[in-house]
């Protein structure tokens, strides 16, 4: 069974995120520079073995796509391109930033650690991920 891989894309950073092997763990796998990430996941590729990668997909408050959309969709698309044998899903990303900043203040960070943007984007990613495992536990159930 290999891992599954979460992205939260984002313009200037990437937060990533993958299970453990057996796929019952989410934990943070860093950041990227978002003109790097291809690169990143290339190497990562051959060193691990995924087979789904689960990317953030931002809606607003009416369930519309939001504007970040318009960045997210092609990267997606280059995405898919680039690795034709993994299937790519997409999750609702909605308050993944916000739910990070109250994990890290949840965990006692100080107001200095909590401004680690980096920091907020992986666990973002975290948060995405999770959702994903959970929701795909709920359908097998189902």
């Amino acid at each position: 069974m290999g891992r599954i891989l979460a992205i939260d894309y984002g313009r200037k950073r990437v937060g990533l995120a993958v299970t453990d092997e057996l796929q019952m763990i989410a934990g943070g796998l860093g950041t990227v520079h978002s003109k790097d990430v291809i690169s990143f996941l290339k190497d990562y590729f051959t060193r691990e073995d995924v087979e789904c990668i689960v990317v953030g997909e931002p809606f607003d408050m009416q369930n519309r796509a939001s504007d970040a959309s318009r960045y997210i969709d092609p990267f997606v698309k280059h995405l898919r391109k680039q690795f034709p044998h993994i299937p790519v899903e997409r999750i609702d990303e909605r308050f993944t930033s916000q739910m990070a900043l109250q994990t890290m203040t949840d965990a006692g960070l100080k107001k200095k650690a909590r401004q680690n943007k980096a920091l907020v984007d992986t666990i973002s990613a975290t948060i995405i991920l999770q959702y994903y495992l959970e929701q795909r536990s709920n359908k097998r159930r189902s």
